[in-house]
């Protein structure tokens, strides 16, 4: 494979979506890794999927410049940082990070179809208490995708 993306937060799944790729990956690594982060600004509410995408873009648009918006920039900095470091201390080169805003699902499909990836490593569970054996998000991204998802635990 040439082009992988590997979508991270700060939750134990994430971890193990590194650890995952890089036992598959050991001896052939492909010629690119796509670190996607998404920022998840509406919150951790269940009304989050409510939100349409005029919606998301107003929000968007009125926490632009703001200290919360500052905040969210300087989580994903650091977690992003956090699994390049831990990619590149496992001989991984080339990787490319990337942040997104929105719904995590809709922003994963959409930037592995931007970088014209050929698979997406997702953990199986995030933060979510209501989703018992695999996340709602890592559910909808293997549902929806047109391309191979690995589900790591």
């Amino acid at each position: 494979m040439k082009k992988i993306l590997i979508a991270v937060e700060d939750s134990k799944g994430s971890m193990a979506t590194v650890d995952t790729f890089s036992k598959l990956f050991a001896q052939a690594r492909p010629d690119e890794v796509v670190l996607l982060y998404v920022e998840k600004i509406e919150g951790r509410s269940l009304m989050d999927e409510m939100l349409g995408e005029a919606e998301m873009s107003t929000l968007k648009e009125q926490l632009k410049g703001t200290e919360y918006q500052e905040h969210l920039d300087m989580k994903a900095k650091t977690i992003l940082n956090f699994y390049r470091k831990e990619l590149e201390g496992n001989g991984v080169k080339n990787i490319k990070t990337i942040v997104k805003e929105g719904h995590p699902a809709d922003e994963i499909i959409g930037a592995a179809r931007e970088e014209n990836v050929e698979m997406i490593i997702i953990g199986s569970r995030g933060r979510r208490l209501h989703t018992l054996l695999m996340g709602s998000v890592s559910r909808e991204v293997s549902n929806r995708a047109d391309i191979p998802v690995l589900i790591a635990r």
